[in-house]
């Protein structure tokens, strides 16, 4: 399906490892979030019994889907599948075998950004959200990363420092989709 999306303008002035980063970000917010909510013993009681598995269960989840974020993110960057395996533990070929459907994934998305519904009528983003639409995800992220002190009184903490597309390699299509 290549017909424009929406946010098509906004996501082309982000390079594929801006992109790459902003969603390891995100998913990186969903598990400090979470692991937050394990801290404080309060409301234990309104939780049902082994309800706390339940979240701790969610947290590695949510950590493992950080990870395979954080090897598109490197993917993206120019790491070799060895010096990924490097902090994993494991072997080059282990991590490629590992980590390739998620690599490949995120390549498809690109070709690809959404696909249409059951019904033909609404489309459903194939990137994360963060990359389908990065300028929403910027303002959410910096907001998040100021509240929390995230680089100390940094209004930018996350958008400053992505890796904007370099204009030679990835040209910017015009707003009304041409």
């Amino acid at each position: 399906m290549s017909e424009p999306t929406p946010y098509d303008h906004d996501r082309s002035a982000y390079s594929r490892e801006g992109l790459a980063r902003l969603v390891l970000a995100d998913h990186a917010t969903e598990v400090a979030d979470s692991a937050a909510g394990l801290v404080g013993p309060r409301n234990d009681v309104d939780t049902g019994l082994a309800g706390r598995v339940s979240q701790a269960r969610q947290l590695i989840e949510l950590a493992e889907r950080t990870l395979n974020s954080a090897v598109v993110y490197e993917v993206e960057r120019g790491s070799s599948w060895a010096q990924v395996a490097a902090y994993l533990d494991i072997s080059a070929e282990e991590a490629r075998e590992r980590y390739t459907p998620a690599v490949q994934g995120w390549n498809t998305a690109f070709e690809e950004p959404y696909r249409l519904d059951e019904t033909g009528r609404k489309r459903i983003p194939q990137l994360p959200t963060a990359a389908y639409d990065p300028n929403w995800a910027c303002t959410q992220l910096d907001c998040w990363a100021f509240l929390r002190h995230v680089g100390i009184d940094d209004r930018q903490a996350v958008s400053a420092g992505l890796v904007i597309a370099d204009a030679a390699d990835e040209p910017v299509p015009a707003k009304d989709g041409s």
